[in-house]
């Protein structure tokens, strides 16, 4: 006999979590369903309810948690860096997570297009803060530089969103130096 491994709520919380992010990624906010969400889980669709409670609050968690991994995946770039050093152990290790992962940056892209909703919005806009507040903390930089760093990294989500990660077009290879500068 063959005996389904129980998980625990907080594994079903992640299992959901992925999915979620997923479906949003591809479908947006406004297009996904939390039924879908939960068939691409394996799990029932008032389990989810349980769990997040309104779709808005899946979805607000699912952004909650891609910020949470973009600062951890900057504090892990940077470790042991401080100035100029940290800055492009950030953009590199950025660069290479964009060019990895389609879903993580349509996640994001989506994310940005719902700040329409003011409690999306909230958590776009502390999420983004607190990326902006290590990046000052760990590289001591001035406000232009830190501009142009998240300026850069902005540019670098179109290019990617457009799947201009290693592009042939000479405009779009110009642009893409640009991100790669340091300064």
């Amino acid at each position: 006999m063959v005996t389904a491994e129980r998980k625990t709520k907080e594994e079903r919380r992640e299992q959901i979590l992925d999915a979620a992010l997923e479906i949003f990624a591809e479908r947006g906010y406004h297009g996904a369903s939390t039924e879908e969400i939960a068939r691409y889980a394996g799990i029932s669709q008032p389990y989810v309810f349980r769990l997040f409670g309104t779709k808005k609050d899946l979805f607000v968690a699912v952004v909650s948690r891609c910020f949470r991994q973009t600062l951890e995946m900057f504090q892990r770039a940077a470790e042991g860096k401080r100035g100029q050093d940290a800055l492009k152990s950030i953009g590199e290790a950025y660069g290479e997570l964009l060019a990895s992962d389609r879903t993580y940056l349509r996640g994001q892209m989506q994310a940005y297009s719902a700040c329409d909703d003011p409690d999306v919005c909230e958590v776009v806009r502390n999420g983004y803060g607190d990326l902006v507040a290590y990046v000052e903390r760990v590289s001591g930089a001035d406000p232009q530089t830190i501009s142009s760093f998240f300026a850069k990294g902005m540019l670098m989500n179109v290019l990617s969103s457009m799947q201009l990660t290693d592009p042939t077009e000479p405009w779009a290879q110009r642009l893409l130096a640009g991100c790669k500068d340091d300064g």
